[in-house]
């Protein structure tokens, strides 16, 4: 649609809000009427095979809740199903739309694609203009003093802490919308006529209790306990303000508020090394010779390993598209040390099934536990998911929502011995790696 009149175009992405959005607010003040509008791209679509999947549900279930504020306020939100630089082809048609506004997106294929659009914007003398909204630092922000990036966590968080100014996490005034551009928006696409059905999936709030960080230090290990925040999805789709998870966690102990660190350090190692998103970080660890045992993956992917604790975390993520992290972190293990099964195998199950997927911490999580990743553990050290069951479920409460049976004669018998599965994978990982000392 034509206007005759200048405008410009935000364009939502990660960012899925209208409160505290950096770009928005850009715009918004620019003094040029704002369009908003969404891509459905199917660049990322079309490679999705389950037709149920419960993120494009939540982005669809959030996109109808921004149309109704911004119809509120006079506006409307315009929603596309395509590939975004045919859409936007179409959209720089328009000689009044004078400026593009959005957020910048640290992943390789979203760089080239913004890459794509400023170039076909510039042809048409339409300005571009990203800003940082999903990370407090982001790219060079944080480097060693001599401008190389940090690839251990700790230093990386130590200068973090020492960079860092309250005022970094103050809201951006985005949310009283005003200069919204008064236009007609078709309907958005149905889920249905983009290829998905619709879930009855019950997604967390976007709601962070004091409570639960001053408590995180205590209660985020053990999977029973609703001790962790459960935001994954919200910020990994930009429906909560990372400044504003920041800003609460001042002043309160530092684990949660680590946690936030950490994203960012994985976020900046995604930037500054693209390579890990299909090689590992450690170039010598591409020299394992994995099992690769597709009956054995097929038994960690449906929860049928015969270790509860392996089997409860499997079957939970199958079931709620959820896993919390310190089984996380055991499953990835079990996969990669006990089975030895390319950690990429387990990382791109992980990516078609958690809610909050992330390119950058999943790819750093694998890595970590396949000890081919950045600040991650020696190889040495292999998980046993027995100890860690009396450790973090000793009262088998979370492995008995999610594996009843496991402790009846109908439960599966191990797909491997554990010490056994030890003894291989220190074989294998130092023949490809060399020793490694204890640190």
């Amino acid at each position: 649609m034509s206007f005759n009149k200048p405008y410009c175009i935000f364009w939502f992405r990660r960012d899925l809000r209208t409160n505290d959005n950096h770009g928005l607010a850009e715009a918004l003040k620019s003094g040029l009427p704002v369009k908003p509008i969404f891509i459905f791209d199917r660049e990322i679509l079309d490679k999705l095979d389950n037709a149920q999947d419960r993120r494009v549900n939540f982005i669809h279930q959030t996109l109808l809740n921004i149309q109704s504020q911004l119809k509120a306020k006079g506006g409307d939100l315009s929603v596309f199903y395509g590939k975004p630089l045919e859409v936007w082809e179409g959209l720089l048609k328009d000689e009044n739309l004078k400026a593009i506004y959005c957020n910048e997106d640290y992943e390789t294929y979203a760089i080239q694609r913004d890459e794509a659009v400023a170039k076909m914007a510039e042809a048409q003398n339409t300005s571009f203009h990203q800003y940082k909204d999903q990370v407090i630092f982001a790219k060079n922000d944080v480097v060693k003093d001599d401008g190389k990036p940090y690839t251990v966590y700790t230093p990386y968080s130590r200068k973090w802490k020492g960079l860092f100014r309250p005022q970094m996490c103050e809201a951006y005034d985005s949310a009283n919308l005003g200069n919204l551009l008064n236009f007609e928006a078709e309907t958005l696409p149905t889920l249905k006529s983009m290829g998905f059905d619709e879930t009855e999936t019950l997604y967390p709030k976007a709601e962070l209790a004091d409570s639960m960080i001053l408590h995180y230090g205590e209660t985020r290990d053990f999977p029973a306990l609703r001790g962790t925040s459960r935001l994954g999805l919200h910020l990994r789709f930009g429906t909560v303000s990372l400044r504003g998870l920041v800003k609460q966690s001042l002043n309160k102990p530092d684990k949660f508020l680590n946690e936030l660190i950490w994203r960012e350090f994985y976020q900046q190692i995604l930037w500054h090394f693209p390579h890990v998103v299909k090689q590992s970080f450690k170039p010598k660890y591409d020299l394992i010779e994995w099992r690769n045992n597709p009956e054995e993956f097929d038994k960690w992917c449906k929860g049928q390993t015969g270790y509860p604790i392996v089997d409860a975390g499997m079957r939970e993520l199958l079931a709620t598209g959820y896993m919390h992290n310190r089984v996380r972190m055991i499953v990835a293990s079990f996969l990669t040390k006990h089975l030895l099964i390319d950690w990429r195998w387990g990382e791109a199950w992980f990516a078609r099934h958690l809610l909050d997927f992330d390119l950058a911490s999943n790819n750093g999580g694998w890595q970590w536990a396949a000890g081919s990743g950045v600040d991650a553990a020696p190889y040495f050290r292999v998980f046993n998911p027995t100890l860690q069951t009396l450790k973090f479920d000793g009262k088998f409460e979370y492995i008995r929502k999610w594996v009843p049976e496991f402790d009846t004669l109908s439960y599966c018998k191990p797909v491997v011995e554990h010490e056994l599965a030890r003894k291989r994978c220190l074989e294998v990982y130092q023949r490809a790696v060399g020793p490694e000392k204890a640190v």
